[in-house]
């Protein structure tokens, strides 16, 4: 390992530590905590996380996801981004398609997924009600994507899956120092916003069931976008 993709991964592992002794929001510390003590019957019995989830990936990842907030019955019961929801099943799916990850599901922490040059992030760490995080409690969160977009300083585009994503990265962005579009880029499946001479935010609809099952997002649709990140990823690019 190289020395600057050492620093890269204790840095983030360090930040991991941080996030998951969180408990800045109160509303989302007693849901999160509330919803893994009386889950689903088919998750009943299984040991919840219920805690903050980190993000995950590659540390010199070229592109990086942000999503929006962990899955209450997903990764606040797996302790992973995406992992264990059909949410995940998607976009896994599509990066491993996408030659993104070493295998096309996410089951659980130790399932042996490998992402290759992806990191994944999210705008809020906790499970909110409703999906639904208040602005104090993206505020709140904020800081924690702030210092991963400075650690992760290979990133070259952003894929942001949804609005709520696509939004909150930019105030993040905003925040430090990264060069962001006047008037604010409007967000749209497919929708660019150049952001530096290297960096590019994409936006993706969010691959919920909500969008998946109606056909609002569809493969050939995700495909797209991931085909559009690694092309300006391209060191070549």
């Amino acid at each position: 390992m190289s020395s600057a993709k050492a620093r890269r991964a204790a840095a983030l592992t360090e930040l991991a530590a941080e996030v998951h002794d969180c408990f800045k929001c109160p509303r989302l510390v007693a849901w999160r905590e509330a919803e893994a003590a009386d889950p689903p019957k088919r998750y009943r019995g299984q040991d919840y996380w219920a805690r903050p989830i980190s993000g995950f990936g590659d540390p010199e990842a070229r592109i990086v996801l942000v999503g929006l907030a962990p899955a209450a019955h997903g990764a606040n019961r797996t302790g992973r981004m995406f992992t264990g929801d059909r949410s995940g099943d998607w976009l896994f799916a599509a990066l491993h398609r996408a030659g993104l990850a070493n295998q096309p599901t996410a089951v659980s922490r130790d399932d042996g997924l490998r992402l290759r040059d992806v990191y994944i992030a999210a705008v809020v760490r906790c499970a909110p009600p409703a999906n639904k995080p208040t602005p104090e409690e993206r505020d709140n969160c904020l800081p924690y994507l702030e210092r991963e977009l400075e650690i992760l300083d290979r990133a070259r585009v952003v894929v942001a899956l949804g609005k709520f994503g696509w939004d909150g990265f930019l105030k993040a962005a905003t925040t430090i120092g990264i060069p962001t579009p006047r008037p604010k880029p409007r967000f749209g499946h497919g929708a660019e916003a150049p952001l530096d001479d290297r960096r590019t935010l994409l936006g993706c609809f969010h691959p919920s069931q909500q969008n998946t099952f109606t056909g609002k997002l569809t493969v050939p649709m995700i495909d797209a976008v991931f085909a559009r990140a690694k092309e300006l990823a391209a060191p070549s690019h």
